[in-house]
């Protein structure tokens, strides 16, 4: 009868400590969990990594203003490359045969006059139009005033007509007289860029 008790405490003293044993790998496992959850440590982290994603979603979010800064930069390159182009049509128009006569500090003078006055009358465009417009490749040759002239490519319409005059002045000889006249009076008026002289003798044709 003893032992019989005896056997049975043994099995009911085996099944208690079973029951409440865990194995070490479980605590560590929870401790770990634990201290993942409240770690100082890990929240400034956490805080740090949300603090970085905000930062990131601020930049984000500032995309538009962005991207209207590269569209204003887009626009002051068009700009830029637009003068470049009507330089190449005015010493297109001076013909080689005049440039080369040419004073090169003249030469850059007037056509930093022809570009600024080109940025001028684009200062009347609206910014998302600039795009739009683009300048005429075709001076005319022999004794035709006309340089280039700035229109909208999407409509047509003319903003502006860049010229230059040959003037016989009495005394004097030869100038030749850049200006331009625009749409805003139906390009009645003539807008002075410049002024170079060239000689007394007759100046070559244009284009030659």
């Amino acid at each position: 009868m003893k032992r019989w008790v005896r056997k049975t405490f043994t099995i009911l003293t085996a099944i208690v400590t079973l029951g409440l044993y865990v194995p070490p790998t479980t605590l560590d496992a929870d401790a770990t969990e634990k201290n993942k959850a409240f770690s100082p440590k890990e929240n400034i982290e956490e805080k740090k990594a949300s603090s970085t994603n905000a930062t990131d979603s601020d930049h984000f979010l500032d995309l538009p203003d962005l991207s209207e800064d590269a569209h204003q930069l887009d626009s002051e390159q068009y700009l830029s490359n637009l003068g470049e182009v009507a330089k190449e049509q005015t010493i297109a128009k001076l013909g080689p045969r005049i440039v080369e006569k040419i004073d090169p500090v003249f030469m850059d003078d007037i056509l930093n006059n022809v570009e600024n006055e080109v940025r001028y009358v684009m200062g009347n465009v609206e910014e998302h139009e600039i795009s739009n417009y683009a300048i005429t490749l075709d001076p005319a040759p022999g004794y035709g005033e006309k340089i280039f002239h700035v229109y909208n490519s999407s409509t047509n319409a003319e903003l502006a007509r860049f010229d230059v005059r040959r003037d016989n002045r009495p005394g004097e000889g030869y100038w030749f007289n850049f200006h331009y006249h625009v749409s805003e009076d139906q390009f009645e008026k003539h807008r002075a860029i410049a002024d170079l002289y060239w000689d007394k003798n007759t100046p070559p044709k244009w284009m030659s």
